[in-house]
């Protein structure tokens, strides 16, 4: 068993002004969070609006440091906000935004939004990253001939699968995913929840997958835990906490989401695929 990524007792603290001669206020967006990840596995962390969810995930991708606690990445300690991440450390996790029309620089070339991680992290020469980039595109379900072109030529699934592709251009172990299909429609979002299965089974990926959406939590997770007003109030297998959730809050998250059948959205998205392959042979 390999751990990819590992939080102990994990905090996160603001301060809060009250105005200029008011006192200030401490929040603790998230209280003492822990989890371990396997390597090829996901865990998905629930929660509504203001749980604390994101937070953490921000903190888990590098991007913020913790107040409190200890992170591990391959089995390797992270000192975020105590020193320099190093550029090996920083390539191992990427991470994934809700809005792939905001996560993608309108003025860059698809081509260029993938090489770039490529130039500022490793020595390849441009080649080299050119064939890797379009060798990636493929690889999302887009072709060669969408090197060349803007993000704002392309529909919003298309720009994820993009996004997708660059954030495992530098071959990351882990990728953390913020509600990655919650913009998309609904039969977009199955295509993509397939493809971010197939890339974990492809190139062992772990995943921690941010969602509010219960449906898409019970296609893709291993592991669910479930944060309310920055708190793990229940963690465990996903069939364990779907078949029988042990905390208030849980069960109320449950009853008060509506159920998507997302099994159904990709059934009929397969067929149509089917019927396309079948049509198209001469």
């Amino acid at each position: 068993m390999t751990i990819v990524v590992e939080g102990e007792a994990l905090t996160q603290d603001y301060v809060i002004s009250s105005g200029m001669f008011g006192k200030t206020k401490l929040l603790r967006a998230v209280k003492g969070a822990s989890f371990a990840v396997e390597q090829g596995k996901t865990l998905a962390i629930v929660g509504e609006s203001g749980s604390g969810k994101s937070t953490l995930a921000r903190i888990i991708a590098l991007i913020d440091p913790a107040t409190g606690g200890t992170l591990k990445i391959d089995g390797q300690l992270v000192a975020i906000g105590r020193g320099r991440i190093s550029r090996d450390l920083r390539s191992k996790v990427q991470m994934v935004f809700q809005n792939p029309y905001g996560s993608l620089n309108p003025r860059q070339k698809v081509g260029d939004v993938l090489m770039e991680p490529l130039m500022l992290n490793t020595d390849m020469p441009a080649s080299e990253r050119q064939d890797r980039a379009e060798a990636m595109l493929k690889r999302v379900g887009l072709g060669s001939e969408h090197f060349n072109r803007y993000p704002h030529m392309f529909s919003g699934g298309q720009r994820q699968r993009i996004a997708i592709a660059r954030a495992i251009m530098l071959k990351p172990k882990l990728l953390v995913l913020d509600e990655p299909v919650s913009a998309l429609d609904l039969s977009v979002q199955a295509q993509v929840l397939n493809l971010l299965g197939e890339l974990q089974e492809e190139f062992g990926l772990t995943y921690v997958f941010i969602s509010h959406d219960l449906s898409v939590v019970r296609f893709l997770a291993d592991e669910v835990m479930v944060m309310n007003k920055g708190e793990v109030v229940e963690q465990g297998s996903r069939e364990a906490v779907f078949a029988d959730p042990r905390h208030a809050y849980t069960r109320q998250l449950f009853a008060a989401t509506p159920v998507t059948d997302l099994e159904a959205i990709r059934a009929r998205v397969a067929r149509r695929q089917a019927m396309r392959a079948a049509t198209s042979v001469p």
